[in-house]
C-alpha cells in the first residue's frame, strides 16, 4: 500500500511495527498532522475560539483524527466540534451546523474534501469561513490553506516496498511507515476574498503560495 489512512484501525495490519500478515507500505496520516493543522489555523487566526473538524465517520480514522484535534485542541485553549457527513444529502446541513455553533474554521478530512470538494471551498468562500484540508488540491481549487503528508515522496518510497519483496522479503518483517515530508499551501487569492491577513512569518513557511 503506498497510502493508507490508519491500516491498523481497518485491520489490515496487526501494528506498525510488525504488520503480521501479508500487506506493508505507508501510512498516510502522521501522529503530528492534526496538531500542526490546529496550529496553523491559530496562527493565521490568533483570536478563533472554535474550529470545526469535517469528515465522514464511516471512515475507519475518523474517530482516531478527531481524539488527536480534541487533545491538541485543548493544549492550544481551542474548543472542538465534530461535524459529521455521511452522504451528499447531509453536507449542507452538516457544514451549516458549524457556522450555527460559531464555529471560527474548518479542519477537512480528505475522506470528505475528496468527494466534495467544490460544495466545501464554495461553503467556505460563501460564509468566509477559513479551512485548512489534508491536500494541495483542494486549495488549488480555492481552498485557504492545506497542511498534510507529500503524496509523490510515498509513492515514491512505496517502490522500495516493491524492490526488497521482489527480493526475497515478507511484508509480514517489514514495518509500515509514516510520513516523514508534509507540505504546507496557502492560496493568498482565496485569504483576500474572505478578507484575511495571511502573517508573514506563515507565508515564508510555505511551500507553496499561490497568489
Amino acid at each position: 500500500m503506498a497510502i493508507s489512512t490508519d491500516p491498523v484501525g481497518s485491520g489490515l495490519v496487526a501494528s506498525l511495527a510488525r504488520p503480521g500478515g501479508n500487506i506493508t507500505g505507508l501510512s498516510l496520516l502522521g501522529p503530528e498532522i492534526n496538531g500542526k493543522q490546529l496550529e496553523l489555523l491559530k496562527e493565521t487566526l490568533p483570536k478563533v475560539k472554535r474550529v470545526a473538524f469535517v469528515g465522514n465517520p464511516a471512515s475507519v480514522a475518523f474517530a482516531l483524527r478527531f481524539k488527536e484535534v480534541e487533545i491538541a485542541g485543548q493544549e492550544l485553549g481551542l474548543q472542538t466540534q465534530s461535524v459529521e457527513v455521511r452522504s451528499p444529502n447531509e453536507l449542507e446541513r452538516a457544514l451549516e451546523s458549524a457556522t450555527r455553533e460559531q464555529a471560527g474554521a474548518l479542519i477537512v478530512a480528505s475522506s470528505i474534501s475528496l468527494a466534495y470538494r467544490r460544495q466545501i471551498v464554495d461553503f467556505a468562500a460563501k460564509n468566509q469561513l477559513p479551512a485548512i484540508y489534508d491536500e494541495s488540491e483542494s486549495v488549488e481549487a480555492g481552498g485557504l490553506m492545506s497542511y498534510g503528508a507529500n503524496l509523490p515522496d510515498l509513492f515514491r518510497r512505496a517502490a522500495t516496498y516493491v524492490d526488497k519483496i521482489l527480493k526475497g522479503r515478507k511484508p509480514s518483517d517489514l514495518p509500515v511507515e509514516q510520513p516523514t515530508k508534509f507540505e504546507f499551501v496557502i492560496n493568498l487569492k482565496t485569504a483576500k476574498q474572505i478578507g484575511l491577513t495571511i502573517p508573514p512569518n506563515l507565508l515564508a513557511r510555505a511551500d507553496k503560495v499561490i497568489k
